[in-house]
């Protein structure tokens, strides 16, 4: 199998090559804090062999269990918020046919999400689509208690309750949870329900290759092998042996903190492939939450390209020089569409006739990577040769790598995230949760 490849070509004219390896040291350190679990954070690093070590007889479990949900389910929602749910949809709205839920026969369920916000008009619709359909549910939480999911749990599983019986409920509900403490634990053994754990070293926003991610895109009717053996392949191309020069989420995270240092804040993550806007999504919260810290940090943005150019373009051609852009192209898609000939060529296009609409939109990519490299905009190119269960798997574990070496070069913890507490507190203070009775106080006399 080949391997996703990485060009920082296009991003040298911002930096240099030179500026870029002087981070070497930085970059191994990083590293062999990751690898001896010396370096801020060390207690959530079991995402970093985490590819290697997925047993053969839990992912029979996940096969068994998701054979048994798509047996009778229509739809499964999953319940989960941030990490929990992010790389699920990623990777399912990557691999699926972009019309598959027009589609009168299918052989998977659909897969639907909540719990990962508070709109009462999506709950609504929500729950009247599921009203006549026969559904499950996976419940992903470490604690059972972050209000999104929890909320989101308490009206579907009472639904499903209503609609099939408790017993039959208890078949349609997966709990992915801690092991062994926490309202969701003790709801699952109270009820029966079929559990996979969330390792206490896994954070949320590494987790797609926990049961958070393999249970629900094993579902959706994907190979969730080899997705574990694409993230494996990099797992063990990535570690303390490989040089720096061949290593290819070092040098990744040495070229975007290079590009920081010399003033570039924010990174646009493009993509000319609609099917991986979730790829993004997902990653901003990967660097977002991993870097965005101490007053520091590169900005993650997204963008879907072409589309976006005719909305964003003129803001990423000509606005100001704080940006730089890391392009994921796919080498070679799967399906075939050919430009036809028309006759009456009133929209000029005969000149493509013929032509792979793919071979268009190479061209468009091409053409605005120069345009954008003219303008200012530094270009990282990272390439999977096609788009499957193999290099999503390869992508996602690069990214993960890659970030956590970034975030050591920059000097913060990559592994936690105290600012998200700021707005619960908040929240819950205004809920009048109890215990929270004086920032209730403290935040109505600012009101």
């Amino acid at each position: 199998m080949q391997m996703i490849g990485l060009n920082i070509d296009k991003a040298l004219g911002e930096v240099t090559r030179e500026q870029i390896f002087a981070l070497e040291q930085s970059a191994q350190q990083g590293i062999e804090a990751l690898h001896n679990h010396s370096g801020a954070g060390a207690d959530f690093l079991g995402w970093l062999n985490l590819p290697s070590s997925v047993s053969e007889a839990e992912l029979k479990k996940i096969e068994a269990v998701a054979t048994s949900l798509r047996a009778r389910c229509e739809a499964v929602v999953v319940v989960g918020i941030g990490g929990s749910y992010l790389g699920t949809k990623a990777v399912v709205e990557a691999l699926n046919d972009s019309f598959d839920w027009l589609r009168r026969e299918r052989k998977n369920p659909v897969i639907l999400y909540a719990g990962h916000q508070i709109g009462e008009d999506y709950l609504y619709e929500l729950t009247e689509l599921l009203r006549d359909r026969q559904f499950g549910i996976i419940n992903i939480s470490k604690s059972g208690t972050t209000t999104e999911p929890a909320l989101a749990f308490r009206i579907l599983k009472q639904q499903l309750e209503a609609a099939v019986g408790r017993d039959e409920a208890r078949r349609r509900i997966v709990a992915v949870t801690d092991k062994a403490r926490g309202a969701l634990r003790t709801l699952a053994t109270q009820e029966g329900y079929e559990t996979f754990v969330i390792p206490d070293d896994v954070g949320g926003r590494y987790s797609v290759l926990t049961p958070c991610g393999l249970l629900p895109i094993a579902v959706a009717g994907f190979d969730i092998r080899k997705l574990v053996e694409g993230a494996v392949s990099v797992e063990k191309t990535t570690g303390p042996d490989t040089p720096f020069a061949d290593n290819i989420a070092a040098i990744y995270a040495a070229t975007r903190n290079a590009l920081y240092r010399s003033g570039k804040k924010i990174e646009l993550l493009a993509n000319f492939h609609p099917k991986l806007h979730y790829v993004g999504e997902w990653w901003k919260q990967l660097y977002g939450e991993s870097e965005g810290k101490d007053n520091k940090g590169i900005f993650p943005a997204a963008v879907d390209l072409t589309t976006d150019l005719h909305s964003m373009g003129q803001w990423i051609q000509e606005g100001e020089r704080t940006i730089f852009e890391t392009v994921i192209s796919i080498a070679a898609p799967d399906r075939q569409v050919t430009v036809p000939t028309d006759e009456a060529n009133l929209d000029g296009l005969n000149f493509l006739a013929g032509k792979r609409v793919d071979y268009v939109n190479k061209q468009a990519e091409l053409g605005t990577q120069l345009a954008h490299v003219d303008g200012g905009v530094p270009n990282i190119k990272i390439t999977l040769p096609t788009l499957n269960e193999y290099y999503l798997g390869q992508l996602f574990y690069f990214f993960e790598k890659a970030c956590g070496i970034s975030g050591y070069i920059l000097g913060v913890n990559p592994f936690d995230q105290p600012g998200v507490e700021a707005y619960k507190k908040n929240m819950f203070a205004l809920l009048n949760k109890p215990g929270f009775e004086k920032e209730s106080e403290a935040i109505r006399a600012r009101l």
